[in-house]
């Protein structure tokens, strides 16, 4: 009797388990998508993510699957051609129709974000920017997918949002329930990492300020996130991106000249960041319709300007200097041009054109950040050499990018060390980001996630327990208290075989 109890007993705690595990078996996954184009100043890139619908409130779980450069400018560049602006996203749309199944195209959002570019177009041209962003929602409307919305974003959102998306990457938005509390607790908190973007036309700073103070409310954002609370500073300088900083920068140069023009009837300026033998031509009557530099404009007798290079990595950074007033700060400390800036704290991710230039100058090293001094002689000793060699050597790369790269790397180490006021002490902390694991650095994710809401602004109720653990845990206790209530029955009842038995 007690070996067919046993068996018994045996048989029910394997069919028990089967159960268990059969009702823990992973279901099939069930993926969502969603599409953000990102139309910025020079070109628009659409990303294609997806995420298990079953986990839609989870850290880190929203990869991105798919990014397409749209061919030609960005929408803006549409200005005189408003018509063409949405078709021109076409063929990226063809592409997100085929990563995605067909199935789920109605159900997939799509969101577009128009960023620095068609903000400098508002104020140029409200009309033609509207007509931009009508031809765009056509064309959107069109495609199979669940049309969100197309707009253009404030910088301080793009900041926000950019700061969203490093820090959910980086997992630094904990999400921990029931007894792993008490564990993370006990854990010092992760801090989050702040966020530098630089674009075309504009660029950005965010981060967590520790010193809560009443100065500029209007750079302050506060967010709610899995049961924290963060206060975030944030702020965006239009017209500061590294397009536009160059041309502010040429019509500075422009009007220091301008009384040498007039006497002598010259039409060229030695340009000491563009490389020793590179040549560029500028039309002086678009050059002064740009919003950035609408304010410098000056009669000039002449129509063309002719830009010749110098390769002078000193000079160069002495006239970029003058783009940042540092003069005037009504606050307890500035950034630049008057703006309050809180003390940096923490690290930073550094992304967009930032780790665009400084990758392509071998300054992004994964191991360790480059040292300052380091980053300084490298960008110097780009510039110093002669266009030819430069051309010849990156002959793969289009030659408005490639003469560039002198004047961004040198403007970026302007608007970091003059005008943010990183040093050496803290320029280990700034990390130039590309990917962060298989997602782009940039905004368009936080954009997403905030849309969607698959961030909480309180912690989601978790069980303690995984549904696994629970049922594992349940038939583990039955077994034992079966086990108990037969050795008990047993022990006191002694049956009559059990008796004859043990005689």
């Amino acid at each position: 009797i007690l070996l067919i109890l046993g068996f018994l007993s045996i048989l029910a705690a394997i069919a028990l388990i089967a159960v268990a595990v059969t009702q823990n078996k992973p279901l099939p996954k069930n993926i969502k998508y969603g599409i953000v184009l990102d139309a910025g100043s020079s070109h628009t890139n659409l990303y294609v993510y997806e995420w298990p619908a079953e986990k839609e409130n989870d850290t880190g779980v929203v990869k991105q699957v798919e990014v397409c450069k749209v061919e030609g400018p960005g929408i803006s560049g549409y200005s005189h051609d408003t018509e063409n602006a949405g078709p021109s996203l076409a063929q990226c749309l063809q592409q997100a129709k085929e990563v995605i199944p067909s199935t789920q195209h109605k159900e997939t959002p799509v969101y577009l974000g128009a960023t620095a570019g068609m903000r400098l177009l508002r104020l140029e041209n409200e009309s033609a920017a509207d007509k931009v962003l009508s031809s765009v929602e056509k064309t959107l409307r069109l495609a199979p997918f669940n049309f969100q919305g197309a707009r253009i974003i404030t910088g301080q959102e793009e900041g926000a949002y950019g700061w969203i998306t490093i820090n959910y990457l980086l997992g630094s938005f904990k999400q921990v329930s029931g007894w792993k509390k008490l564990l993370h607790s006990l854990k010092s908190t992760s801090e989050t990492s702040g966020a530098l973007d630089l674009g075309g036309a504009s660029t950005q700073i965010t981060f967590v300020s520790k010193e809560v103070s009443s100065e500029s409310p209007e750079n302050q954002l506060y967010f709610r996130l899995y049961g924290k609370d963060y206060q975030v500073y944030t702020h965006s300088f239009l017209c500061y991106g590294k397009d536009q900083a160059l041309q502010q920068k040429l019509a500075r140069d422009l009007q220091a000249i301008d009384f040498y023009f007039q006497t002598m009837e010259s039409s060229s300026l030695l340009d000491p960041c563009f490389h020793q033998g590179y040549q560029r031509t500028i039309n002086i009557s678009d050059f002064f319709k740009n919003p950035c530099t609408s304010d410098k404009k000056k009669q000039l007798p002449f129509s063309q300007l002719y830009i010749e290079g110098e390769g002078d990595y000193q000079k160069c950074r002495e006239n970029i200097q003058k783009l940042f007033n540092k003069t005037n700060c009504p606050y307890s400390s500035c950034s630049f041009n008057g703006i309050y800036l809180p003390p940096l704290q923490g690290d930073f991710g550094a992304f967009s054109a930032f780790y665009f230039v400084m990758n392509f100058l071998n300054l992004t090293s994964e191991s360790s950040p480059v040292p300052l001094n380091k980053v300084t002689r490298t960008i110097e000793s780009f510039c110093a050499r002669p266009w030819q060699e430069v051309k010849t050597t990156y002959h793969d790369i289009k030659e408005k990018y490639l003469s560039e790269y002198c004047f961004s790397g040198a403007y970026i180490l302007s608007l970091l060390e003059n005008g943010y006021e990183f040093t050496d002490d803290n320029w280990q902390k700034i990390h130039f980001l590309g990917k962060i694991g298989s997602s782009d650095a940039g905004w368009t994710l936080g954009y997403m996630l905030n849309l969607t809401n698959m961030i909480p602004a309180e912690e989601p109720a978790v069980p303690p327990l995984s549904h696994g653990s629970y049922v594992g845990l349940m038939v583990l206790c039955s077994l034992v208290l079966v086990s108990v209530l037969l050795f008990a029955w047993l022990l006191f009842h002694k049956p009559k075989c059990l008796q004859k038995g043990l005689v």
